[in-house]
């Protein structure tokens, strides 16, 4: 019998890293960067270790993260604001406000009507979809709202013949592809350049140059993938007519002005996932009291819907956790505090140091790449490394601005695979698509994207990027 390689689940990949950094803590020295009152000033020089391992226990305490409480730590860790309580809080809102929405069939109702009405034109769906989400990237750092958007669009991309993998293309992976080429995100190059000494947003030009092609990559590669399943499922799918009563209309209704008061607050207002989470519970309330009017379902019944619209994101949540978990194992996110990630940081700075000025740019993007699958934050990923990055690139010949391109493809193009990414696993969690086949399906297309921003990175060194 032949047998083919399956990719285990992102949490038993979870748990065996951190089984792997539980091992290691018992070898390698953890290290912290003193005299930080200048942060943008930190060198190699700056690097101190302890006297020796400080080994993780097995069981945590007060004060101590262990390996088998990682998952509790990661769970209550951050703030409302953030990894990983409020991305959980966030994502289990939502998924309970979805569930009293979807089990009124308005939704469905909905889609059937617009599909009977929109036949010639809905070949300019999927790259609407998809220049609007990246536009969403790279404008405000859309990410952790994709997956609102993923519960959405999802009944909609089934009834157009697409599936899971379509859905999560078209927002999620657009709004990361804009996010790591944008010359705008005030959340990932704004930071890394105030951190680098630069003038914010400076080095525009060519950053939008690569933002055209990166976007136009994912569209191309997004509309060719959306046309194939949707020419393989073709003849899976007879419409009918569908007409709207007064309870659907009502419904939709109060859907789309809750969708216009969450586009309004991120962009006008700056709502994050606090207020969002807020704007979704209130849609649960407004949709359970129309729904109860119209005789559609009982306040006990859309309690219920509401329970298990949650229930099916739980997976999602958790994984989140023991994402956040494994960080805090291995130190947490400081410069200035005792950490393996410190450790790994000045390993990988004194590498690229020893290293000719062309290859140093692109090792600058490769570690940026792989550090990420620890803090995949852009803003903490920013905080973190570009205090080492932007002298060290002073001293190797490669230009700031070309180290700030670096971190900045690398922190946002890998969120699209890593599963460490909240927003990730969010959105795969609601299209119930795993880790594991999402992997199996973007590994080709991660591997482009990786040669097309090395590309772009080398460039940038060869006609010093400023």
């Amino acid at each position: 019998m032949q047998h083919t390689f399956k990719m285990p689940d992102a949490f038993v990949i979870l748990l065996a890293i951190a089984g792997m950094c539980y091992a290691i803590s018992y070898i390698a020295v953890p290290g912290q960067f003193i005299d930080m009152e200048n942060a943008s000033t930190v060198s190699l020089a700056q690097f101190v270790r302890a006297e020796g391992p400080l080994p993780v226990p097995i069981f945590g305490t007060d004060s101590d993260v262990g390996l088998v409480n990682i998952l509790f730590e990661g769970l209550v860790s951050g703030d409302r604001n953030g990894a990983a309580i409020g991305v959980i809080a966030f994502i289990l809102i939502t998924g309970g406000a979805f569930g009293v929405l979807m089990q009124t069939k308005a939704i469905d109702n909905g889609i059937l009507a617009l599909i009977g009405s929109t036949t010639k034109i809905d070949w300019l769906f999927i790259p609407c979809l998809f220049i609007t989400f990246a536009l969403g990237g790279a404008i405000f750092g859309m990410g952790e709202e994709a997956i609102a958007f993923c519960i959405v669009l999802f009944p909609i991309m089934k009834k157009l013949g697409y599936n899971a993998q379509v859905t999560v293309l078209v927002t999620y992976v657009a709004t990361q592809i804009g996010f790591a080429v944008s010359p705008m995100n005030p959340f990932s190059i704004a930071i890394a350049q105030s951190i680098a000494q630069l003038p914010v947003f400076s080095g525009a030009q060519y950053r939008t140059i690569i933002a055209a092609i990166f976007i136009v990559s994912g569209l191309v590669f997004t509309c060719r993938y959306a046309a194939q399943i949707r020419s393989n499922r073709s003849q899976e799918h007879n419409y009918r007519a569908q007409s709207l009563d007064i309870t659907d209309k009502l419904l939709l209704a109060a859907f789309f002005m809750v969708i216009s008061w969450v586009i309004y607050g991120v962009t006008i207002k700056g709502y994050y996932i606090a207020e969002l989470a807020s704007q979704f519970f209130v849609l649960a309330i407004v949709v359970a009291i129309i729904a109860k009017i119209g005789k559609r379902q009982s306040i006990d019944q859309s309690v219920t819907a509401f329970k298990k619209g949650s229930a099916e994101l739980l997976p999602a949540a958790l994984l989140v956790g023991l994402a956040k978990g494994l960080v805090i194992l291995l130190g947490g996110g400081s410069l200035s505090e005792l950490s393996l990630l410190n450790t790994l940081l000045f390993h990988a700075a004194s590498v690229i140091s020893n290293v000719p000025d062309i290859v140093a740019a692109w090792c600058m993007y490769l570690f940026q790449s792989i550090f990420n699958f620890f803090v995949s934050s852009g803003s903490g990923q920013a905080a973190i490394t570009m205090p080492i990055m932007a002298p060290l690139a002073d001293l190797l010949g490669v230009s700031r601005q070309t180290a700030v391109l670096a971190f900045q493809l690398g922190d946002g193009l890998t969120n699209i695979i890593i599963p460490t990414s909240a927003s990730l696993i969010g959105c795969l969690g609601v299209v119930k698509l795993s880790w594991s086949e999402w992997a199996n399906f973007i590994w080709r297309f991660m591997l482009f994207l990786f040669a097309l921003a090395s590309l772009c990175v080398i460039t940038a060194h060869i006609i010093n990027y400023q």
